[in-house]
């Protein structure tokens, strides 16, 4: 396994607990599991602080986490967005008791209504409302992680074409605490929509989903598909970055790490 990089796996829906994610990351030799809050056991509630960080000294294993794929910061529901806001607080108090380095989050599209010639993205029409509420977040989520080694690196999912999601990005960006992911999987499915705006803030990348595509088809074990990752895991080298291999089975987990240990993606 390359030594420049630091690799790991996501918590997989064929491992029915916590232990059984690590006793396989362990076997395969990665550093870390992203914990998924949209699987009902890694919601915040749901972890045992002792318990995990009894893992995390056992298995010598750290864990990131990712936030629920439908979060909406941004929901013009106030409710709504408190709860989803709650979300995100409750997971930074998670991960200053259990030293999680990096919380992973999509920004999302919204709403759109459809007219007879276009749709019409609520956020854009409302740009102002939008940008407020991502202001907003901003500071909350700074203030509190103020002083703390972590970071709430944002995904790309293929949207980055639309212009106010970049608006709403960088604004985050101008606080210390947000980072960007770049998933390669998603940006190479959506037909580069995010390798742009991505590049542009290059300096910026903390944190890495890796996974081979074919087309719109991805998730893919790493070697089996059409993503040359060449420049991908220099960047990753040169800034620092945790690599999750995101790929969906144990079984493609496996191919992956043997794509790797056979010196495929050295840098």
């Amino acid at each position: 396994m390359d030594k420049n990089l630091v690799l790991g796996m996501p918590t997989l829906i064929e491992c029915k607990s916590i232990e059984e994610n690590m006793v396989l990351c362990k076997g395969l030799g990665l550093c870390f599991i992203e914990l998924n809050m949209n699987l009902p056991q890694y919601q915040v509630e749901k972890i045992d602080d002792d318990l995990y960080r009894s893992l995390i000294k056992e298995y010598g294993i750290f864990f990131t986490l990712h936030l629920p794929e439908e979060l909406n910061i941004s929901d013009f529901n106030p409710r709504v967005r408190k709860a989803y806001l709650d979300t995100v607080c409750d997971s930074i108090i998670l991960a200053k008791k259990i030293g999680i380095p990096i919380i992973n989050m999509h920004m999302i599209s919204g709403v759109y209504f459809t007219l007879p010639d276009r749709k019409v993205y609520l956020f854009n029409e409302y740009l102002e409302y939008y940008l407020d509420s991502i202001k907003d977040f901003g500071n909350t989520v700074s203030e509190l992680i103020e002083g703390e080694n972590i970071y709430i690196c944002i995904e790309n999912i293929g949207i980055y074409n639309r212009e106010y999601i970049r608006k709403a990005i960088v604004e985050l960006l101008k606080y210390k605490c947000f980072k960007l992911t770049w998933d390669i999987g998603h940006d190479y499915s959506s037909g580069g929509n995010d390798t742009n705006f991505i590049l542009e803030n290059k300096k910026h990348i903390k944190h890495f989903h890796i996974h081979d595509a074919i087309g719109e088809k991805n998730h893919l074990p790493m070697g089996t598909g059409e993503i040359y990752i060449g420049n991908k895991l220099k960047i990753a080298k040169d800034n620092g970055c945790l690599c999750v291999i995101e790929t969906k089975t144990i079984s493609g987990l496996r191919k992956s790490v043997e794509a790797f240990e056979r010196g495929h993606y050295s840098v």
